[in-house]
């Protein structure tokens, strides 16, 4: 029988989110690795690239590799004689470790989670609770699976009760492309199957903590139906063509894992569960000797890849900026930002409008008249940094609001990341706007381009403040022209003719 010491579970939670936060795992800088290295479509190659360098820059610095840096999800499995020594529960040591863990001075975590979800939707300001999962085994260990799940990959998450005679492989491709670029692939899918609803959505989160070895499988070949239908849907996922960041390309899906349960005769419940390209788990063993200690990868475990603009990417300068020129660019495009940029995300966006609804006036100092906005919630900064890790949301959360601010409040484009809907689209083509698109998982990489910082308005909103940055040279590629014509449906549907499993469907 063994005695966990309440503070060396604290620790050990806090340690490992740190980990987490700057460290890929090393399956998947191989798989990603890989991937980058097949790759035929430039633009795919290129956020692919942007992904990689921006994770060694973050093992380097250790600051987080994307600015979404997460909710946790902790799995515990808890030996029947396993004794504690310590005043707390086992929820409120977890807690207190993911409080530990994001305020860490030297790497602080932007904080997600928010209290009274239908209401006010106010911030715990410390990302606590973490959503806990605890199981009783034999034994006199505690095992703990750790993961810091971003919003955008989540957001995106699948659950359907299938007829048992139907077809889970159909199920899968009808409903990823309904999914979009939000979740920034490359990255995994976990799919869970069996039991009850909420049993099959636990098994698809679980299974994303699984490492990367498809290929192995490959190598192998499969020994049961499981093992077929990932390599099924491993196949048919990326012959869909969507590509990195949905730009189009060869590899949608690094890999797909597949978990299931006994469940009932008239039930086949399937969850689909997305993992991004900032993927973060780690999992540990805790024996009473002491904290958990976390073996960082090698700096050897990056593959040789770099990144710089490239020499064709046209410069532009924001404080000068007009209809005429926005006119001229291309899906696709290379452009490279300079001056000022303002932000703003949900929160501010729904402020706004607002504000439009009552006539009542903006706060002193915001014009967005001939601006661009760019989506985004940045990492608090530290030491000498002007801002801290500052990648895109996701812009399809802000469509509702596109007209709004193209018309009323001004503006002339907005930045962020994945595509954009029907609505949007309409917007931008009405009012000759365009919308940019960032790399999302290159959040430091990014926030290198920004050279100052201020706070406009709405600051008690925190990370969703409006800010203005001055940018220089801050990498995005035109996403949706002036004439509307979508990047994020021309790419696909391109590549997906390229790899020639799928046909082209045209509308």
């Amino acid at each position: 029988m063994i005695r966990i010491r309440q503070e060396d579970l604290i620790h050990s939670i806090s340690d490992a989110l740190q980990f987490i936060s700057y460290y890929h795992p090393v399956d998947f800088l191989k798989a990603m690795g890989e991937a980058w290295t097949k790759e035929q479509s430039p633009a795919a190659k290129d956020a692919m690239a942007q992904i990689l360098v921006n994770s060694r820059m973050c093992a380097e610095g250790k600051r987080p590799v994307c600015q979404d840096t997460g909710m946790v999800v902790v799995f515990l499995k808890i030996g029947m004689q396993v004794q504690w020594d310590g005043a707390m529960s086992v929820s409120e040591m977890v807690n207190e470790g993911v409080r530990q863990g994001y305020a860490h001075p030297d790497n602080i975590l932007r904080s997600s989670m928010v209290y009274d979800p239908l209401g006010s939707r106010k911030n715990s300001g410390d990302n606590t609770p973490a959503i806990i999962h605890m199981e009783l085994v034999q034994g006199d260990k505690l095992e703990i699976k750790i993961a810091a799940k971003g919003g955008g990959s989540e957001n995106k998450s699948r659950f359907k009760v299938l007829n048992p005679s139907c077809s889970m492989v159909d199920w899968v491709l009808e409903e990823l492309p309904k999914m979009g670029a939000g979740w920034c692939p490359p990255g995994m899918l976990g799919i869970g199957v069996g039991g009850s609803a909420e049993k099959a959505m636990l098994l698809a989160k679980e299974s994303l903590m699984e490492p990367i070895d498809i290929h192995e499988l490959m190598t192998r070949g499969p020994t049961n139906r499981k093992e077929e239908l990932r390599l099924e849907i491993y196949d048919k996922v990326n012959a869909l063509g969507i590509g990195a960041q949905g730009l189009g390309g060869l590899t949608t899906v690094l890999d797909v894992k597949i978990s299931d349960f006994p469940t009932h005769a008239a039930s086949l419940p399937v969850g689909m569960i997305p993992n991004c390209a900032a993927t973060r788990h780690v999992e540990f063993t805790l024996d009473g000797s002491g904290p958990a200690v976390l073996t960082p990868p090698s700096l050897e475990d990056w593959p040789d890849v770099t990144w710089e603009a490239s020499p064709q990417a046209r410069r532009v300068d924001l404080d000068k900026i007009s209809k005429e020129d926005i006119a001229t660019w291309k899906p696709g495009e290379l452009i490279l930002l300079n001056g000022k940029l303002l932000t703003g995300r949900d929160a501010a966006h729904k402020r706004i409008a607002d504000l439009y609804a009552r006539n009542k006036p903006l706060p002193d100092g915001i014009d967005f008249h001939g601006r661009f906005i760019y989506y985004v919630g940045p990492v608090d900064p530290v030491r000498d940094e002007v801002v801290g890790p500052a990648g895109p949301t996701t812009a399809t959360r802000m469509d509702k609001f596109t007209e709004l601010m193209l018309v009323q409040a001004g503006l002339f484009g907005m930045v962020g990341k994945a595509e954009r809907g029907p609505v949007a689209l309409e917007a931008i083509k009405q009012n000759d706007a365009v919308y940019l698109m960032a790399v999302g998982g290159a959040a430091y990489l990014v926030s290198k381009a920004i050279r100052s910082s201020r706070i406009l308005a709405f600051e008690e909103l925190g990370m969703e403040a409006i800010r203005e940055f001055e940018v220089v040279d801050f990498p995005v590629t035109v996403a949706v022209d002036s004439r509307g014509n979508s990047v994020h449906k021309m790419g696909p549907a391109e590549w997906r003719g390229k790899i020639g499993k799928i046909p082209v469907v045209t509308e």
